[in-house]
């Protein structure tokens, strides 16, 4: 009962308006070229609820529970217990119309009803033929739950990676911040007329760091101006200890980036960098040449343990966010080199972001 009041009204009709035309199908096949339209009939309506049952037993419960489920031999053998019982309830119907209907008279069977063989082929291919099309109906159903599930689960890695890209650009480290407040703060004591300056400067950085690091791509050449403030501003700080070296060639304004794939490098090498004969040196390269990015940045280093220099979330999430932005299309390499810690970011063709935006 409860089965049947989830198989929808209309398709009933359905199944009910097919197996009357497959009563006609019958129907016109054991009439044929006889004149016996009651045996016709009967013999008809006979053989249509064997193959009704046959078909639902086929499709409801062999199919599902060892077809699909890959039990092929299970499956194999109840189908052929299923045809033993076709042949033996045909063989039924046979003898009992010819009994009750033609009283034995075997001249009078329309030439259609005569062959066995020929009526248990008309079954196979009414019971086959509904098989084929509910196999194929179901395995197009499960394709296409696949690739829902499919295009799912893409879109849940796709907000999942938004969502990590967010969360790691916004990871800054404070003890910039907390420097360069300090450093006002001394300036305003003095009553410098650097302040002002200072707070500009500071002020234009945390714009970029803020508001700009939520757009997906950048310009390179403002990425470069704002490293170059980041400088002036530890310039400020650190007064005659600092030496810094860089180099840039001219960068085209149309350039993009991702947001903040620069900076990191710069605030690690300061934060880490050692003063050596009372002086931080940093050096600083960017290079583009046709589509690749070239930046290697180095600070003055005298711990020798590498790991120190790569302890904390600055540089594991610009590798991160590396991964996630430009896959197999990045090569990052760090490595001390006398007193020097280095960096060196490739990436072989930064427009690769661009197209997937």
């Amino acid at each position: 009962m409860n089965l049947l009041k989830k198989i929808e009204p209309k398709i009933i009709l359905y199944h009910t308006l097919f197996w009357v035309a497959v009563w006609f199908f019958f129907f016109f096949f054991f009439s044929y070229n006889s004149d016996k339209i009651d045996y016709a009939l009967w013999f008809s309506s006979g053989l249509l609820p064997l193959t009704i049952a046959v078909t639902y037993f086929i499709n409801y419960r062999l199919i599902p529970n060892y077809l699909f489920t890959k039990r092929y031999w299970k499956f194999a053998l109840y189908t052929f217990y299923t045809f033993i019982y076709i042949s033996y309830i045909i063989t039924l119907l046979i003898y009992t119309c010819l009994i009750f209907i033609l009283k034995f008279n075997v001249n009078e069977m329309p030439p259609m009803s005569k062959n066995y063989f020929f009526i248990l082929l008309l079954v196979v291919l009414v019971v086959g033929i509904i098989s084929f099309v509910s196999v194929l109906n179901q395995s197009f159903k499960t394709a296409s739950r696949n690739k829902e599930l499919h295009n799912k689960i893409l879109e849940t890695q796709l907000q999942l990676k938004d969502q990590e890209l967010h969360y790691l650009k916004r990871q800054i480290h404070p003890h910039f911040l907390f420097n360069t407040l300090n450093t006002i703060y001394g300036f305003a004591l003095k009553q410098s007329q650097q302040t002002p300056d200072i707070i500009l400067k500071l002020s234009n950085l945390l714009d970029y760091i803020l508001y700009q690091v939520n757009k997906p791509l950048v310009s390179l050449k403002e990425e470069v101006l704002h490293i170059q403030e980041y400088i002036e501003l530890e310039k400020i700080r650190f007064q005659d200890t600092l030496k810094v070296d860089f180099t840039s060639n001219d960068i085209d304004s149309t350039i993009q980036v991702a947001p903040m794939l620069l900076i990191p490098f710069v605030e690690n090498a300061f934060k880490h960098g050692n003063l050596i004969d009372g002086f931080l040196r940093i050096k600083i390269e960017v290079e583009v040449v046709d589509k690749q990015l070239c930046f290697r940045i180095g600070n003055s280093y005298i711990n020798h343990n590498e790991k120190d220099h790569e302890n904390g979330i600055g540089l594991e999430n610009i590798k991160k966010r590396l991964a996630l932005n430009y896959p197999n299309n990045y090569n990052l390499e760090n490595y001390l080199q006398d007193n020097w810690y280095f960096a060196e970011l490739k990436i072989d063709d930064f427009n690769a972001l661009i197209d997937d935006k």
